[in-house]
């Protein structure tokens, strides 16, 4: 079926790329088109033979349907996808949806598991992912629709009527003469174009974000935040919020002094000026509250009411200029349409200390209207399309007529008008001319009185005038328009309905876009006013509180200080604006595809910087405040780091520019000055081994890279699930809360080591690549099973053979340590990685009879006490909606408490004090010594000293080797407290020494006489292995006790690694090296180079 353009005309869309032709082609034969019934046809419907098909309409499918109805079998199939039984599902709407922004259930298409998996390992029970931030949408607020829909305005009654209303205020009726006078008529059509061309490049900017996706309540701000992130967002949230607000309040105003100003001509003042302005003010402002409170659409008709008085004020003034003046009219100025008087107005004549920036400065903020429709976006039937057009539309009307306005003020009135011509004279010359008056004036030879004719010339002449001055004219009399028009009054009413319909425009939106800010939760204890009441979300509450600022305004607020802080509050929006385009333009980010083509980030960045132009030729004070105020707000929404991801540009520079920065470093070749630690820590989930993530971080934080490695021990088909979730957002967002700079990596492996040799060869990309191994001392290698501690024992190995420097972190015991149970299925961190919570804090896998947790590289201390598992029923998953209706303590109280204790008392979160001991035992590169000058220049380890102790060669040249050392560091730049050479390193060790070190081996040596073998028991060590090690063994129980004479006192001891050699040492006789040098000493790191320089004392 062929769609003609006409006819696709017909069919409406709120989609932001339209659909110009579609076609179906129905490539099945006649025999098989008998066998099919139904065929699936665009908008969902269902068509039994090929005329119904054809004249059906085409449209985007509307229909919604959940989980298992109609469109699924048992089997999760898609009956309605081109008439087939098939999984997949064709491209709808709904897929792309906010989940929790609808209000019926959606369409879903297929997970990859549905289309990957078998269907006998497939979950009934499906989880749809939300493809959109569910950070738009408060779950708590999703409530069902009632059956009559929420008001939803067009693009003029919503936007255009909206924008006219206040870019039409008090300055068409009172102040454009004053411009016009000043600036001339040329000049003055200048100023109106140049604050077009501002508010032309702010629209195009405008259109192209709002067309860039669906734009939801709160205008400006939801455009900003989305575009720029929370920090820009929640700035002018705020700003914009109280700008509108005050405005309010300088609306009311303007409207009560206009009523004041008529009581006083009428006598008829209620208690004196200032106090009837504030009784005016109040009530005024309260009546507008309740149009706003009653609805939208009350307040919409108001809307049009008020542009009706408008409109008929501005064609009162048009016809009265075609009417011959009067003589009173004459006097002031009106000479109807001359020639001479154009000719005469057209260029400036600026006094009183006004220039060109002057009155562009005062005329500017009579064009800052363009949002009043994008500040009610969320009640916009299309936002899309109607905020671009109304807002076009709007500015060009506004435009026209304010440029029409000038060149009849222009043609019709002078500059200089006298008034009534008070001068009588004495005719006693008949040639005395006009110019001779005033020195007749005074003569006392006057005797015939005669009264001065209102010629062009005599009312330009000021001499003329009471007191001599001129009063009247474009430059003096701000009412020129009303005496002007063909009826006065109906030029009041327009001022009446300009500041009524600027007041009831400022109140409302004030409250939308407060809402909005609120909603997202960028601000604590502000959630109150986000609650919205009726169909349309209306915030009565904001309302109040933007009532409550306005009325405090019109009652003690000087107003004329505070409106240059307003017109550069509402500025700011604009240049946010017009930044927003240039820098989603300049991230070229994917997702940024404009529907509206008709805009260019450099005309963007050009009007931005006309808005800081602007902001500083108004007031450079206020906008010095401006700028105060929205940085402030910045840092505070930064340094508070609200949980909110809006894929905004910001994200998008952050990832260009580490792209850049990486492929910059890939081609920098290495230098030892650049030496970083980056460190590879086989933490499992962090959160099982707290004190070995915090040490780490305490070495890596801020200077270079740590990577915590998790390893999913099984066969991929059985870790599957487990790795899906573990790779998701909530183990960064746990990092994250700590304070901990580090990012995570989980690997599926078949055991221990091939997991720990993946993450070893693939973490990392360019120089941005783990260089150091870190673990935990495995404290269980005598009671677990011989191929864990022979796992172990291997990883060290492969990290030398990858040329990694290895670390091996014992702490002591912690107060709390309970036998590790199986991991409760039921407590996993959902699936969705925006929804992180504190009570899912708690490391969760299902027990697996394939399959179990890799515990091996762990801390002297066993993982945190995991939560029991609460039942033996079979393995269901709890929807997201049962987990957040828990709270904490009912998951799991007894763990939660656990935890938060035992975290409370992490060694390494808390400041260290005493001496750091560096047994730089042999030369690695310069790593051991390296590693613990870094942790010195930390806040937490800065009050801890270097020790360091080195093995003396020669009895007898103690005193030389010692000055070596210290000359050596002192080319290395290191200070230390204290350093001594051991000269008894060689020592052979106590009895009590070689015994307690036989009793960790005890059933670790090879029975050759029972028959064992190396091959059967590949970890034992042997009887001639031992012999060969003798010496090294010997060494190991000598620093034991060298480390209990000299470093119990530490606060961390860092000793170099022994290296075990390939094919001659064992596993069993490694570890117990490890644990003789390790067992109940201060926190100890074992640390071992690569043999490669990491220090240099050159230049």
């Amino acid at each position: 079926m062929n769609l003609t353009l006409e006819e696709m005309k017909k069919v409406p869309s709120t989609h932001r790329f339209q659909v110009a032709k579609v076609e179906f082609a129905n490539e099945n034969d006649e025999g098989e088109e008998e066998n099919i019934q139904e065929t699936a046809v665009g908008n969902g419907s269902v068509a039994g033979d090929a005329e119904d098909a054809t004249s059906t309409t085409f449209s985007l499918p509307n229909d919604t349907y959940g989980h298992n109805q109609n469109s699924y079998t048992a089997y999760g199939t898609h009956l309605k996808t081109f008439g087939r039984n098939t999984t997949e599902a064709i491209p709808h709407v709904d897929h792309y949806r906010n989940l929790l922004s609808a209000t019926s259930p959606l369409k879903s298409r297929p997970t990859l598991a549905e289309l990957h998996e078998e269907k006998d390992d497939i979950d009934r029970q499906r989880h749809r992912e939300p493809l959109l931030s569910e950070t738009d949408t408060n779950p708590e607020e999703v409530k069902p629709k009632d059956n009559k829909s929420a008001v939803k305005f067009g693009w003029v009654k919503g936007v255009l009527i909206r924008c006219l209303l206040n870019i039409w205020g008090v300055m068409l009726f009172m102040r454009l003469s004053w411009v016009t006078g000043q600036a001339g008529t040329g000049l003055a059509t200048l100023v109106i174009l140049l604050s077009s061309v501002v508010t032309v490049i702010t629209s195009l900017s405008m259109s192209a974000i709002c067309t860039n996706g669906i734009v939801k309540g709160g205008g400006a701000y939801f455009m900003i935040s989305r575009s720029l992130g929370p920090e820009y967002g929640g700035a002018i949230g705020m700003i914009f919020s109280v700008a509108n607000a005050v405005a309010v309040s300088m609306y009311v105003v303007g409207f009560a002094e206009t009523v004041r100003d008529l009581l006083l001509v009428n006598n008829a003042l209620m208690v004196d000026e200032q106090n009837d302005i504030r009784i005016i003010g109040f009530i005024t402002i309260t009546l507008l509250l309740a149009i706003a409170i009653i609805g939208m659409e009350w307040e919409a008709r108001a809307q049009v009411i008020l542009l009706g008085v408008l409109l008929i004020a501005m064609l009162n003034f048009v016809i009265g200029t075609f009417l011959p003046p009067t003589e009173e009219k004459l006097s002031k100025g009106f000479t109807g349409y001359r020639a001479d008087v154009f000719v005469d107005n057209f260029g400036p004549n600026f006094r009183d200390g006004e220039g060109f920036f002057s009155v562009f400065s005062i005329f500017f903020p009579a064009a800052t209207g363009i949002l009043a429709g994008a500040n009610i976006s969320g009640d916009l039937k299309n936002p899309q399309k109607d905020i671009p057009l109304g807002t076009f539309i709007a500015i060009g009307i506004s435009s026209v007529s304010y440029i029409a306005v000038v060149w009849l003020l222009g043609s019709c009135i002078v500059r200089d008008a006298t008034g009534p011509l008070v001068a009588m004279v004495i005719d006693t010359v008949n040639t005395t001319s006009t110019t001779e008056i005033p020195s007749l004036i005074n003569s006392t030879m006057s005797t015939v009185i005669a009264k001065l004719p209102y010629t062009f010339h005599n009312i330009q002449n000021c001499s003329l005038a009471e007191a001599g001055e001129c009063k009247y004219g474009l430059i003096h009399d701000y009412q020129v328009m009303e005496m002007m028009s063909g009826f006065g009054p109906l030029i009041t009413a327009g001022i009446f309905s300009a500041t009524l319909s600027s007041a009831l425009a400022s109140l409302v939106s004030a409250p939308k876009v407060f809402q909005a800010v609120c909603k997202d939760k960028i601000f604590p204890k502000v959630q109150f006013f986000a609650k919205g009441y009726g169909n349309g979300e209306n915030p009565r509450r904001a309302y109040v509180l933007a009532y409550a600022i306005g009325l405090g305004f019109i009652l003690i607020g000087d107003l004329n200080a505070i409106a240059p802080i307003i017109s550069n509050f509402f500025l700011m929006a604009y240049m946010l604006i017009n930044y927003s385009c240039f820098d989603n333009s300049l991230a070229k980010s994917p997702g940024w595809r404009p529907s509206f083509k008709y805009y260019n980030m450099w005309l963007s960045l050009i009007g931005a910087l006309l808005c800081v132009t602007v902001m500083f030729i108004i007031n450079w004070w206020t906008a010095l405040i401006t700028f105060g105020v929205i940085g402030a707000i910045f840092v505070y929404v930064h340094y508070r780091k609200p949980d909110v991801n809006w894929g905004s540009s910001t994200q998008a520079h952050v990832y260009r520019g580490a792209l850049t920065a990486t492929l910059k470093l890939a081609q920098t070749e290495d230098h030892i000055k650049n030496f970083r630690p980056q460190v590879l820590v086989l933490t499992g989930f962090p959160c099982n081994r707290p004190e070995l993530v915090y040490f780490v971080n305490s070495l890596t934080k801020k200077i270079s890279l740590m990577v915590c490695g998790h390893i999913l021990q099984g066969s991929h088909s059985d870790a599957l699930k487990e790795y899906r979730r573990f790779r998701r957002g909530y183990v960064n967002k746990w990092l994250t809360k700590r304070r901990i700079k580090a990012f995570y990596s989980v690997t599926i492996a078949p055991d221990f080591r091939q997991g720990a040799r993946s993450l070893m060869q693939n973490v990392g990309i360019g120089k941005l690549k783990p260089n150091i191994l870190m673990m935990g001392f495995k404290s269980t290698w005598k009671t677990e099973s011989p191929e864990a501690m022979d796992a172990y024992f291997s990883v060290i190995h492969d990290a030398f053979d990858y040329e990694f420097g290895v670390g091996v972190l014992r702490t002591p015991e912690r107060l709390y340590k309970e036998e590790e149970e199986p991991l409760d299925e039921d407590n996993l961190p959902p699936e969705d990685e925006n929804n992180y919570d504190e009570r899912y804090e708690i490391p969760v896998l299902k027990s697996h009879p394939k399959r179990k947790m890799a515990h091996f590289a762990m801390e002297e201390d066993s993982p945190l006490p995991s939560p029991s598992r609460r039942n033996s029923t079979p393995e269901v998953e709890t929807p997201q909606q049962d987990l957040e209706a828990q709270t904490p303590d009912e998951l799991n109280p007894s763990f939660s408490r656990s935890l938060s204790k035992i975290e409370s008392s992490i060694h390494f979160a808390k400041k260290q004090k005493g001496t750091i001991d560096v047994w730089w035992l042999f030369d690695d590169g310069g790593l051991t010594l390296l590693l613990p000058y870094i942790l010195q220049t930390k806040q937490q380890w800065k009050n801890c000293g270097l020790r360091v102790f080195t093995a003396g060669t020669k009895r007898g040249e103690l005193v030389r080797e010692q000055k070596q050392m210290a000359q050596l560091l002192s080319k290395f730049r290191i200070e230390c407290q204290d350093m001594k050479i051991i000269a008894d390193i060689g020592k052979l060790p106590t009895d009590k020494s070689k015994q307690e070190f036989n009793e960790l081996l005890k059933g670790l040596v090879l029975d050759e006489d029972n028959g064992e073998t190396v091959e059967q028991y590949p970890w034992k060590t042997t009887e001639d292995e031992m012999l060969l090690l003798k010496e090294k063994t010997n060494r190991q129980m000598r620093l034991r006790e060298l480390l209990l004479q000299h470093s119990m006192d530490a606060s961390l001891i860092v000793m170099t690694l022994p290296v075990p050699r390939k094919g001659t040492c064992s596993s069993s006789l490694y570890m117990a090296w490890l644990d003789t040098l390790t067992r109940d000493m201060p926190p100890i790191l074992l640390l071992r180079g690569n043999q490669q320089s990491v220090l240099t004392f050159y230049s």
